[in-house]
């Protein structure tokens, strides 16, 4: 029997647009095997949506409290999942 993946989503709080966070994101969640999106709010947070197997998604949420070098990471909100269609890769939007 074939397992399901694990769906989870954050919201991203603090200097997190204009400092190639989304783009380390993608890179991150591809080097970890994972599918989603990464993309900026209107209020200045990122979403971040991953799919994928529950040890990846855990190392992926350890480096969003990070982030890359030129972020700032102020607090990193798990968000319900409202939606199970999940990209193919990972996007940035």
């Amino acid at each position: 029997m074939t397992r399901m993946a694990d769906i989870r989503c954050w919201r991203i709080e603090g200097r997190v647009q204009g400092v190639f966070f989304r783009c380390s994101t993608r890179r991150q969640a591809e080097s970890l095997g994972l599918t989603g999106h990464a993309i900026n709010q209107s209020d200045g947070t990122v979403e971040v949506l991953a799919c994928g197997e529950l040890d990846a998604l855990n190392a992926l949420e350890g480096w969003l409290q990070k982030g890359p070098p030129a972020a700032r990471v102020d607090l990193v909100l798990p968000q319900q999942v409202t939606s199970t269609d999940v990209s193919r890769s990972f996007t940035t939007g």
